[in-house]
């Protein structure tokens, strides 16, 4: 059997292989109230029904002004929860668990009245200057994060995915170049620009009972950013507070750009993350071609592979990696399923 397709354990989450679609907006709640669409159910189910052992939902807002725009999902409502948990029924009846991601865009609210950061430094020319959150702006913050876990709970999702990364609420706090509090949260230690992170965690996991991760932004492109031992601490924190796995990506904090991007190209930082800490790691980042994947985990660089354009290109991109990959262990979702991958 190929690496790809092994089953792994969690903590109390069994994953039937290592294959997870990652979080991706689709920007696609025309009605700007943050509940699931048509669109969604078909879109999330497909890919289910494609084979990919775990589902995680594009971030989804802890509150209105948390969200990245007026047209993305939202976990703060009972509309919306009501939703969600007819859809994790559907995941887990074709054969996949449920994620979702927790986020809070902060400065990089495209359509919020009301901008709110750690401190009052906006993302570029284009976006309006955020208001420094105040004590009681980041306790309500962390309670909106306790409130939509506690709603993930409701609906019966597997996985948290807590967003640390791109840019956004979190990761603005981690970076010292968007974080200049004088308080117990701002860059003197790298205690404090953790603070939030932390709390949202515990927050977290006093409601919801499923396995909790964090996506991190491994390099914001920056030399003057959270650096790589930085990061070495905080995974070292994270498994003191029982976090499962971290998802490696990188960059959003700025508007910058890799000097290069190529298949795998996110990888090395996974590989650091898996090397210096006992958290299961998820890699990401132009890896469609299955032997690559296959090998990033042969190799023990990362426990899992988590996909975005190669399953919006192709839902069934797990039963074609095992065709490349020789896997005859492989069973597609049914015998008619079955038959399409026959020649």
């Amino acid at each position: 059997m190929a690496k790809l397709f092994e089953p792994l354990q969690l903590g109390k989450l069994n994953l039937k292989n290592r294959i997870v679609m990652a979080p991706m907006c689709m920007y696609a709640v025309h009605k700007e109230d943050g509940v699931l669409t048509p669109f969604h159910e078909a879109h999330y189910a497909s890919r289910a029904i494609g084979g990919a052992s775990l589902i995680i939902l594009e971030a989804s807002a802890v509150s209105p002004e948390g969200r990245i725009t007026d047209q993305d999902l939202g976990i703060y409502s009972d509309q919306q929860t009501d939703k969600l948990k007819t859809l994790v029924r559907v995941l887990h009846e074709l054969g996949s668990k449920a994620g979702i991601q927790l986020a809070h865009a902060g400065r990089k609210a495209e359509d919020a009245e009301d901008l709110v950061a750690p401190s009052a430094l906006a993302y570029s020319a284009q976006y309006h200057t955020p208001n420094a959150l105040t004590a009681e702006g980041i306790e309500k913050i962390i309670q909106d994060f306790k409130n939509s876990a506690a709603r993930a709970q409701e609906a019966g999702f597997d996985v948290i995915q807590v967003h640390a990364a791109h840019g956004y609420l979190i990761n603005q706090f981690i970076s010292p170049l968007t974080n200049q509090r004088t308080d117990e949260y701002g860059p003197q230690t790298l205690e404090n620009r953790f603070r939030l992170l932390k709390e949202v965690l515990l927050a977290v996991k006093s409601v919801f009972q499923g396995s909790v991760w964090v996506r991190f932004s491994a390099s914001d492109y920056d030399e003057n950013s959270t650096t790589l031992e930085e990061f070495d601490q905080m995974n070292q924190w994270l498994e003191t507070l029982s976090v499962d796995a971290v998802d490696v990506s990188t960059g959003g904090l700025l508007p910058k750009r890799p000097d290069s991007i190529y298949p795998g190209y996110q990888t090395q930082y996974a590989k650091r993350f898996k090397e210096r800490s006992n958290l299961f790691i998820s890699t990401v980042g132009k890896l469609g071609d299955p032997s690559l994947a296959n090998y990033i985990l042969e190799d023990g660089q990362a426990d899992l592979i988590s996909l975005g354009r190669p399953l919006l290109r192709n839902p069934n991109w797990p039963a074609f990696a095992a065709k490349a990959l020789h896997d005859k262990n492989y069973v597609p979702y049914n015998h008619s399923y079955g038959r399409g991958f026959n020649e």
